[in-house]
């Protein structure tokens, strides 16, 4: 059996570190191959100190190579990944072609800014700038932990970042 994969993208500093390290755990504890993209191929750092090798740059990726892309949060990804346009065509690329898109705690902007989000179920940290975004693109915003709206995965914080990983996990499956 084909080893499934997942491309997780992180902005290359603030990344928040529970965001990224606890569903990695939980994808690769699921048997799934993880490579990190992001805007640019050095150590990215989490808020927290954790530092993370990036594999591929966002702009180099193809959504053919995974079966789920998962954006993680922290205050990075406001400054490297919103308003990134070649995030954005990757992530409609791969939905297109019936994969997992998922982003937590401030990340689902970038969903939305994709145009993703449109009449979907989604959650994102209570953050006054993030739920403006949402809400202009159309997201039908839901005061829990974790969304899944088909192939859209959504999750508010790092107090969620496990049962997130394993929401994108079932989300694959499915």
């Amino acid at each position: 059996m084909e080893t499934k994969k997942i491309l997780m993208i992180v902005a290359p500093e603030r990344f928040r570190d529970e965001e990224f390290f606890e569903p990695r755990a939980v994808f690769e504890q699921n048997g799934y191959d993880v490579t990190v993209g992001s805007t640019r191929l050095d150590k990215a750092e989490g808020v927290k100190g954790g530092e993370v090798d990036v594999d591929i740059l966002i702009d180099d990726a193809s959504a053919d190579d995974y079966d789920a892309i998962a954006i993680s949060g922290g205050g990075g990804s406001k400054a490297f990944l919103w308003d990134n346009p070649k995030l954005h065509a990757l992530l409609n690329d791969a939905f297109s072609k019936g994969k997992t898109v998922s982003a937590i705690c401030i990340s689902p902007v970038v969903l939305a800014k994709a145009g993703l989000l449109n009449g979907k179920s989604a959650c994102v940290f209570p953050d006054d700038a993030a739920i403006a975004e949402m809400k202009s693109a159309g997201a039908d915003l839901k005061k829990e932990a974790v969304v899944t709206d088909g192939k859209i995965v959504t999750g508010d914080g790092p107090e969620c970042a496990t049962e997130f990983g394993e929401a994108v996990v079932k989300a694959i499956e499915n």
